[in-house]
């Protein structure tokens, strides 16, 4: 009897994540707009490497308890590894303000708290699933300023040990993305597109280094393809210097450095999702006309 009841556990678990799988797969080709929930089964697609799930949930601030009731202790007999392929990876994902969060939402037996860590992973599984590898970082820049006593403004001084031992450990990557959010209000950062719901984007350069004329010309052609393809999405480009800004942010560690900014701290992971999409689908047509 106890064997039965195993067999059929299982077997829902097996079915339950088949129809987050093709649900996803389905509102993605049909481009329904997403609730919230999208995130959470967003994540969970995206973590058949078991091993990974943890820190993808840490990071979004999801409860480990309450996925933990979700999943069998024999998770790993249901679902088949991942199969990506293990090529060398072009584009570095990473977060100078990790913390910086979006809306809060609560929604059935989830609370999430999401962060701008979720573009990350939105990121890279497009990435990879079209042909372009990329590495995510999830390392804290947290406890980089703890360790050393730096205070908050030295987030990219944190961020940049982190770069710098990346491009050792994998001297194929090309692209380097640090990706924020805003903080002014939500009237601001929001936009309908095609009954479809966004996050605004905008990108920071740097005019404090001796790249900024490269990554700014590199800037300004992805700013093109989202103008092109989703028409007010794009707020266009910050360019700052002078007291009291940064005016580097890493931007001088390559060419192809650049800031952005999703959305704002009122924004839904709807909107967060969409715009992730949208920047993904831009940054590849011009990676692409780079001849990867």
């Amino acid at each position: 009897m106890k064997i039965l009841k195993k067999k059929k556990s299982f077997f829902y678990v097996f079915l339950f994540l088949l129809g987050i799988i093709g649900s996803y797969h389905y509102i993605e080709e049909k481009k329904i707009t997403l609730s919230n929930q999208a995130i959470i089964d967003f994540i969970f697609k995206n973590s058949f490497d078991h091993k990974n799930i943890f820190k993808k949930i840490e990071n979004a601030n999801i409860s480990k308890n309450k996925v933990l009731s979700l999943l069998n202790k024999d998770y790993d007999e249901v679902i088949e590894e991942n199969n990506y392929s293990k090529k060398d990876p072009i584009i570095y994902l990473y977060n100078s303000h990790p913390t910086e969060e979006y809306a809060y939402s609560t929604f059935g037996e989830y609370t999430l708290t999401p962060t701008v860590i979720i573009n990350n992973y939105i990121m890279q599984d497009i990435f990879d699933k079209n042909g372009l590898y990329s590495y995510v970082e999830e390392r804290s820049v947290k406890n980089v300023l703890e360790e050393n006593n730096w205070n908050y403004a030295s987030s990219y001084r944190a961020s940049r040990i982190f770069m710098e031992e990346a491009i050792v450990q994998n001297p194929s990557l090309k692209y380097f993305i640090d990706i924020h959010r805003d903080s002014i209000d939500k009237d601001k950062t929001s936009i309908t597109i095609e009954n479809r719901d966004f996050a605004k984007i905008l990108f920071i350069v740097g005019l404090e280094n001796d790249n900024y004329e490269e990554n700014l010309e590199f800037t300004e052609r992805i700013q093109k393809k989202i103008d092109e393809y989703y028409p007010g999405l794009c707020k266009g480009i910050y360019k700052k210097e002078g007291p009291g800004v940064n005016g580097v942010y890493n931007q001088d560690f390559s060419s192809r450095t650049i800031l952005v900014e999703m959305g704002g701290y009122q924004n839904t992971t709807t909107e967060v999702l969409n715009s992730s999409i949208a920047f993904s689908r831009c940054m590849m047509e011009v990676i692409h006309e780079e001849g990867y």
